[in-house]
């Protein structure tokens, strides 16, 4: 049988933003159980810690915490949990642990645990059932909005008319989504199409005056082709002397033609037929008598008829020129065309035979009539003006009328889109069916994990064991040498314990060091790590944080520290996951573990930087670990440090370089004639201040200028002939 690994509380992720010298986000990612993290002074090692000592405090609201659940623990040491312990409380709080001695008890805490434990791996798994189901749910809503996006899509951008349908849906997936679930099934068959509908917007785009009636197609030739001319036999004056022969040659219209070339010149004119001169005047007289006036007349007639049909003909052309574009008439256009092109015919044949007429006035003609074509065509330009009406109502009220269009596109898109709905709906009830089913269990579980965490709280408050916890602060202080003095019994009511020096009843806190202090309180962590703050909490899942205990430290319990350290947290399972924060590279080493596999496998290395920006983490390596003299430089190299820090660094380097190292007098250094460039002076009273070893001592430093101090720095070491040294040390 596959054993069960057991959850761990585990921080895999802490955001800092917004509070002090985190002014921009810095994120730490870890997924190991130790955590190592070193930074100098100032770099913002304690708002880490004091973030987590207090997360919900207001200045962190921009901050935040991955990987915890809601009955883990914790536990921080840093200043402000010194603060809480020693200095506002009148002795210290109760430290409760776990007795030896009440076995019965301990059965009961036991085996309650251990079925608490298995019904939050039962919850766990409905929960992950839960979830899994709910990411499943979301991917299958997420495909179907992505499938109605297709109406944004298709309707929206460029020149698209119907764009107006989707305002305020087309901003995102949801709302649109929302929008088509939310709108009722339309039942039978729409009696219109999108096209439809993006005509009817296209109409309304862009206009805002209403359209002229088309007028109506009219030619007036009614009287021309029932003219009786058309049936008349037009003839000349019977009385003349040549009557009988032209109309023996039966052709009057063509001896009329021809007297028109006939010149008399002399007694004689040439004749137009047979090129002789055999044309008297007298015959031509008697042929002019023959086209009398009637005659003339009618034949005038017959040519004022060609000239007004040819006009009738010409306003026919600029007619269909004015409509064939007109949009209205654009579904009837191959209509008006072909009617347009018959018209056409009929009256230019009509012209035809009318010249014919005027050409041979003794034929009779008819015209074709053109009644029915001006009906057809007039009936789709009376279609049209009805349809011009209706858009000119929609133009009085262009709001009311997209509203129209809008609602008639939801409901054809609702009708689209109704496969995609049911699934939806369908889908949807089944999961709140699952997710009332689970809620249930999940109540069941919860019910029956806070009765048996009940029992556990009452148990174990029969066994908290005050004395115990003194006991061993006491011990602790004995194994690092710290023996001047002890810790006292201060109520037996209220389990209150008092530190007290031998033969002196004053507080003995203002006699302890910084340093003794930090002793009590960590070894005083150390008994709370073991047992719990409270006696009401029966938490076992626990993060234990660190910062920098050896701050105010003597070197010489700095390597007990160490020890205690590794004895109680890092050589151990009791806690979940470790973070642990300092200034001192010698510590940071000291803590890290040698082995490079066990390392890579358990501990993650961090360095806590800060520049003018904002303060930031950085992966470390364990190659990357230099001691403090090295750190110095690495911040000297950086330009985007804050003036202060880069100062003291330089302070710090010159101090231990030249003090230690070669033992010259640091201050005789800055005498020297090179160093007195009136741009060096501000660097000459920075380095020989007092009181440098604390960053906060010079941030009141205003006239720092980056390029001139590096200079100086260099100027320093040039002077006293060890540039090489420098040189080494600014590459690296």
């Amino acid at each position: 049988m596959k054993r069960k690994i057991e959850r761990i509380a585990m921080i895999s992720k802490i955001v800092l933003n917004g509070v002090a010298s985190y002014k921009k986000e810095a994120v730490l990612d870890t997924d190991k159980k130790v955590n190592l993290l070193y930074g100098l002074n100032g770099t913002g090692k304690s708002t880490f810690s004091e973030f987590l000592y207090d997360q919900t405090g207001a200045r962190f609201s921009q901050c935040s915490i991955e990987g915890l659940e809601e009955n883990d623990t914790v536990l921080v040491y840093n200043q402000k949990f010194i603060q809480d312990t020693f200095y506002e409380p009148a002795g210290i709080h109760g430290i409760f642990t776990l007795s030896k001695g009440n076995a019965e008890a301990q059965k009961v805490i036991d085996i309650k645990s251990a079925e608490v434990n298995k019904l939050t791996e039962q919850k766990q798994k409905i929960e992950e059932k839960k979830t899994k189901n709910e990411q499943k749910h979301l991917d299958e809503i997420e495909e179907y909005k992505k499938q109605v996006w297709k109406i944004k899509r298709e309707y929206t951008g460029g020149d698209r008319v119907l764009e107006f349908c989707l305002d305020g849906l087309k901003g995102n997936k949801d709302a649109l989504f929302k929008h088509i679930i939310s709108l009722e099934k339309m039942e039978g068959e729409l009696d219109y199409s999108v096209d439809d509908l993006k005509k009817e917007a296209q109409q309304l785009q862009g206009e805002s005056q209403s359209r002229q009636l088309l007028s109506k197609f009219l030619i007036d030739v009614e009287d021309i082709e029932q003219s009786k001319l058309l049936s008349k036999v037009i003839v000349g004056n019977k009385n003349s002397s040549v009557a009988s022969l032209i109309e023996t040659l039966g052709n009057s219209d063509w001896v009329n033609t021809g007297i028109k070339y006939v010149h008399i010149d002399g007694e004689k004119g040439v004749c137009p037929f047979c090129q002789q001169k055999t044309i008297t005047q007298n015959f031509l007289n008697q042929i002019n008598a023959y086209f009398d006036e009637s005659y003339n007349r009618d034949k005038s007639q017959i040519e004022q008829m060609i000239s007004r049909y040819d006009a009738e003909i010409k306003k026919a052309i600029d007619f269909f020129n004015a409509i064939k574009d007109d949009s209205f008439l654009e579904k009837n256009k191959a209509e008006i065309e072909s009617l347009s092109a018959n018209l056409t015919s009929v009256l230019e044949h009509n012209l035809n035979t009318l010249k014919e007429k005027a050409k041979t006035p003794s034929i009779q003609v008819s015209l074709q009539p053109i009644n029915q074509i001006m009906e057809s065509i007039n009936s789709i330009i009376e279609n049209a003006n009805n349809e011009i009406s209706l858009y000119n109502q929609r133009i009085a009220d262009i709001k009311g009328s997209k509203n129209k269009i809008r609602n008639r596109f939801w409901c054809l898109m609702r009708k689209e889109y109704n496969s995609v709905i049911e699934l939806y709906t369908a889908n949807e009830k089944a999961y709140k069916q699952s997710v009332k089913k689970a809620k249930e269990e999940l109540q069941i579980k919860t019910s029956k994990i806070n009765t048996n965490t009940a029992l556990i709280e009452e148990n174990r408050k029969k066994t908290v064991n005050i004395d115990e916890a003194v006991e061993n602060i006491k011990n602790g202080l004995i194994d690092i040498g710290i023996t001047d003095f002890t810790i006292e019994k201060y109520s037996e009511e209220e389990a209150l314990y008092r530190l007290k020096r031998e033969d002196l009843d004053e507080d003995v806190f203002k006699t302890l060091s910084e340093g003794e202090k930090m002793v009590i309180s960590f070894l005083y962590f150390i008994e709370l790590c073991k047992g719990e703050s409270i006696a009401e909490k029966a938490s076992n899942k626990k993060v234990v944080v660190i910062d920098d205990p050896i701050s105010s430290l003597s070197h010489i319990y700095v390597f007990n520290i160490g020890r205690l350290i590794h004895n109680e947290f890092l050589r151990t399972e009791k806690y979940d996951q470790l973070f642990i924060l300092t200034h001192s590279l010698y510590f940071f080493y000291e803590l890290t573990n040698t082995n490079h596999t066990q390392r890579k496998e358990t501990q993650k290395l961090f360095r806590i930087c800060k520049n003018t920006e904002s303060s930031y983490f950085e992966d470390m390596k364990y190659e990357d670990i230099q001691n403090d003299y090295q750190a110095y430089w690495h911040i000297i190299k950086d330009k985007k440090q804050s003036p202060a820090l880069i100062a003291n660094c330089m302070r710090n380097v010159m101090e231990y370089f030249f003090n230690f190292v070669e033992k010259q007098d640091f201050a005789q250094v800055f005498q020297r004639p090179e160093l007195q460039e009136n741009r060096y002076m501000a660097f000459n009273r920075y380095m020989n201040r007092e009181s440098h070893s604390k960053g906060q001592n010079i941030f009141d430093i205003k006239e720092f200028d980056y390029d001139s101090f590096r200079d100086a720095f260099k100027k320093v070491f040039e002077t006293e002939g060890y540039i090489d040294h420098y040189n080494k040390m600014i590459a690296l």
